[in-house]
């Protein structure tokens, strides 16, 4: 894959054959941000998985950098009385469905009551390659509308491995201080720390390299983090 000059000068910069603590790591990724947005800061973990396994859960971040979520809910009668209550951007059964195999889907995550999940269910090949589709790993499958409605109010959001064994997070902007963002950093390695498959043989995670959206990996020392 061939980079701009601006991406290879900042790659210049970082030493590959070096490890650095989180918070330098983090330093570097904010000083060597060059795009004329506020760039979104990644996390790469690597884990020693086989093929047939997959780390998967949501946790909510201690410093939010997103806007608010626009949630839609699947539900009827009190249920659906229940999410418009909570704050649901929208709600129905029938009527959404249709819609979105019509092509909406201008909506950030799903919930749906279990009694839904029969119907919703039609719509996996839509949802499910975006990752829209409500599941109970996800806390996206419930009765407990108000409950499910004020986690993802509050930024509790999704990560899974993906089929090369790597997790990829969103931890902050370039603009946010590195202090907040290392704690995110440790929470979300914490948490995939506690996903280790028990069956798992050697060290789980491999390698973690921060980023922003369009500046280069930068290796930072996680054993004594997770």
């Amino acid at each position: 894959m061939r980079h701009g000059k601006s991406y290879n000068d900042a790659r210049q910069k970082v030493d590959r054959t070096q490890v650095y603590s989180l918070e330098e790591g983090l330093g570097m990724v904010k000083d060597l941000s060059f795009a004329k947005f506020d760039e979104t800061v990644e996390l790469s973990v690597k884990l020693n998985l086989k093929k047939s396994q997959t780390v998967r859960d949501t946790l909510v971040l201690p410093h939010q950098f997103k806007g608010e979520k626009k949630v839609l809910v699947f539900a009827k009668g009190e249920k659906a009385e229940e999410a418009r209550e909570a704050g649901a951007a929208f709600v129905g059964d029938a009527d959404l469905i249709e819609k979105i195999q019509g092509g909406w889907l201008d909506f950030d995550v799903a919930v749906a009551t279990p009694d839904m999940m029969k119907d919703v269910g039609r719509l996996g090949p839509i949802l499910g390659r975006r990752g829209l589709m409500p599941n109970p790993k996800t806390q996206t499958v419930t009765f407990d509308i108000k409950a499910a409605l004020g986690e993802l109010q509050k930024g509790r959001v999704e990560y899974r491995s993906d089929k090369t064994g790597v997790v990829h997070f969103s931890v902050g902007k370039v603009s946010m201080d590195v202090d907040k963002m290392s704690e995110n950093v440790q929470l979300v390695l914490g948490e995939i720390a506690k996903k280790r498959p028990a069956d798992a043989k050697g060290e789980f995670m491999r390698s973690v390299y921060v980023s922003s959206t369009m500046g280069p990996g930068v290796k930072i020392e996680y054993r004594e983090l997770a």
